[in-house]
C-alpha cells in the first residue's frame, strides 16, 4: 500500500525543508511537492505543523530479556522505543544467559526480529558472562549476528584484558563499546562525589573512576586500531581526552545520555532513587561541557541507556537502589524542549545526534536516513503543544524516571517501520 504524509517539515540529507514524503510498501519513494498523488494512496498523513523525520537511533539500550522479564522484556521495550520515535536500538548483552556465543548471539537476532516491533540491533559481550578475562569468539559472534560488542554494566577492570579484546574486535570488524569504570576507585560510592553527596550524606564516588579508564583505553585504541566506543561519557576530564585522541588520529568515539546532558548531582532530591543510575549524574560543570562537547563535535551521538527496573527495585534509598533510568519515551521530547527550544543547540543537529551520526558511525544499514529508496522508517513529532510526560503513557515496563511530570514539546505522532506503523499518538 502506498501512503503520503503530506506538509511536513522534513529532515532529509541534513536540512530541514516543508515537503511531503511517500511510502510504497516498505519504501521511501519519494520527496518533495506530492500533493497530486494524495488521490493514488491508499492513506494520506496530514504532517502540517508537524516535524517528519529518519527514526531515531539508540545504539545504548536494556531490555533485561531474557533473564529479568520482570523489568521488561523485547515486546515492551522496543514498544516503547517506538513510543519514543525510535525505530532502530541496539540491545546491551546484560542479560542471562548473555549473548556471549555464536550461537546465544544468533538465538538473540532470531527473537529481536520475531518479538520486537522496530529494528534491534544485538551486542555481544567482550568477555564470558560479562565478566572476568576469557574472551568471546569475536568472529564467531559476528557471524551470528553481533553488530557490536560490549561489557556495559561492567569495566573491563584488567588492561591486558582489554588490550586482547580490542585486537579481536578489530580483526573482526566489530565496535568495542566500553563501560568506562575503575572498580579499585569506587570506594564504595553510590553516587558523584561532591558537594551534594555530602548534603545528602550518600557515599560518593570520585569521578576518575569514569576518567582514568577512559585515559587507558585509549591508549590501547591507539595501539590497536580498534573503534574504542565510550558508552554514556559523563566528565570533562573524560570528554578532553576523547577530543584529544580525535585530533591524534584515535578511532574513538562516544555518546551521550539525555540524563546527563539535562541533569546534575545538584538536581537530585533526597531519596529519589529514580536520580540514581552507572555513571552518576555528575557536577554542573560537567554537564555543561556535554552540552558544549555536542556543539563542537566532540559527542558523535546521543543513546538514551533506556535502563527499566522494577518498583521494588528502587525503593528510594540511593544506597539500596539499582542504577538505571528509562529513556526510550522521553528522550526526544526532553531534549527538544530543553536544548532546541532554548536555542542551544540547533534541531538539526539534534537529529544528526539522534539519527545518522550513530546509524553511519556503528553501520547500521538502511537507518537514520530519511531519503528515496531508504527503508520507510520514519516519526512524526508534534513540536507546537505542550503535552504532559505521564507516567500511565509509558509502554515499557518501567516507570523509573525523573521526568516524568514534566511538561514537554515533541510529542511522538507516528512512527513507522518498513512502512508499518508501530506507534500513533491517540487522538482526544
Amino acid at each position: 500500500m502506498k501512503t503520503l504524509i503530506q506538509n511536513g517539515t522534513v529532515y532529509t540529507n541534513g536540512q530541514l525543508v516543508k515537503a511531503d514524503v511517500l511510502i510504497d510498501d516498505d519504501r521511501i519513494q519519494a520527496i518533495g511537492n506530492l500533493a497530486d498523488l494524495a488521490d493514488e494512496v491508499g492513506r494520506v498523513v496530514n504532517a502540517s505543523g508537524q516535524l517528519v523525520t529518519p527514526g531515531l537511533v539508540d545504539v545504548h539500550v536494556h531490555y533485561r530479556d531474557p533473564g529479568q522479564t520482570q523489568k521488561e522484556t523485547i515486546k515492551t521495550g522496543s514498544a516503547a522505543a517506538a513510543h519514543g520515535g525510535f525505530t532502530t536500538v541496539g540491545a546491551m548483552p546484560n542479560v542471562e544467559p548473555a549473548p556471549d556465543t555464536p550461537d546465544r548471539v544468533a538465538q538473540m537476532v532470531k527473537r529481536n526480529q520475531e518479538e520486537g516491533s522496530v529494528h534491534i540491533a544485538q551486542y555481544a559481550t567482550i568477555t564470558t558472562g560479562r565478566s572476568g578475562d576469557q574472551l568471546v569468539d569475536f568472529a564467531g559472534v559476528k557471524a551470528a549476528g553481533a553488530f557490536a560488542v560490549s561489557n556495559d554494566g561492567s569495566g573491563v577492570q584488567t588492561a591486558g584484558t582489554m588490550y586482547k579484546a580490542m585486537q579481536g574486535a578489530a580483526q573482526a570488524g566489530l565496535p568495542l563499546a566500553a563501560h568506562v569504570e575503575d572498580n579499585s576507585l569506587l570506594f564504595g560510592g553510590v553516587m558523584n562525589e561532591g558537594q551534594r553527596s555530602k548534603e545528602l550524606g550518600v557515599p560518593g564516588a570520585p569521578s576518575v573512576s569514569e576518567s582514568a579508564q577512559v585515559a587507558r583505553d585509549l591508549v590501547l585504541a591507539n595501539a590497536t586500531g580498534v573503534h574504542y566506543h565510550v558508552c554514556h561519557i559523563s566528565t570533562k576530564e573524560s570528554l578532553a581526552m576523547v577530543r584529544f585522541a580525535k585530533q591524534q588520529g584515535v578511532n574513538v568515539t562516544c555518546e551521550a545520555s539525555p540524563h546527563h546532558l539535562l541533569l546534575a548531582d545538584k538536581d537530585i532530591p533526597a531519596g529519589d532513587s529514580n536520580y540514581k543510575m552507572n555513571p552518576p549524574l555528575r557536577d554542573e560543570s560537567d554537564r555543561q561541557a556535554l552540552v558544549a562537547a555536542l556543539q563542537n563535535g566532540t559527542v558523535d551521538m546521543i543513546a538514551t541507556d533506556h535502563a527499566p527496573h522494577t518498583v521494588s527495585d528502587k525503593p528510594g534509598d540511593f544506597t539500596k537502589s539499582a542504577n538505571g533510568i528509562t529513556g526510550s519515551e522521553t528522550a526526544f521530547c526532553e531534549l527538544y524542549t530543553k536544548l532546541v527550544k532554548p536555542g542551544i543547540i540547533s534541531l538539526a543537529k539534534l537529529l544528526d545526534l539522534l539519527t545518522a551520526k550513530p546509524a553511519d558511525l556503528f553501520n547500521l544499514t538502511g537507518a537514520g536516513h530519511l531519503e528515496p529508496g531508504q527503508p520507510a522508517d520514519i516519526a512524526i513529532f508534534d513540536l507546537d503543544h505542550e503535552f504532559e510526560i505521564k507516567q500511565e503513557d509509558y509502554q515499557s515496563k518501567g516507570i523509573n524516571t525523573p521526568f516524568t511530570g514534566d511538561h514537554v514539546y515533541g510529542e511522538t505522532v507516528l512512527t513507522l517501520v518498513d512502512g508499518q506503523v508501530v506507534y500513533e499518538r491517540k487522538e482526544d
